[in-house]
């Protein structure tokens, strides 16, 4: 299921001239919010469960400007 969404979104940001570069950011915006929603915030847990360090995480929040 996961693959196949996946599949046609990369079908989509291909099709759309989506540069790697953007479609990377994109995703890890989008990934790192639904994470940050699901643990209510908790940037300790949202980090656990992407399995990164908390730090890592903080530095990603700021320079995607989450």
């Amino acid at each position: 299921m996961v693959s196949g969404t996946l599949e046609r979104l990369i079908a989509e940001w291909v099709k759309g001239e989506i540069k790697l570069d953007q479609a990377l950011r994109e995703f890890e915006r989008r990934y790192i919010t639904m994470a940050l929603k699901e643990n209510q915030g908790n940037r300790s847990l949202a980090a656990r469960k992407l399995g990164i360090h908390r730090n890592t995480l903080i530095n990603k929040v700021k320079s995607l400007d989450l």
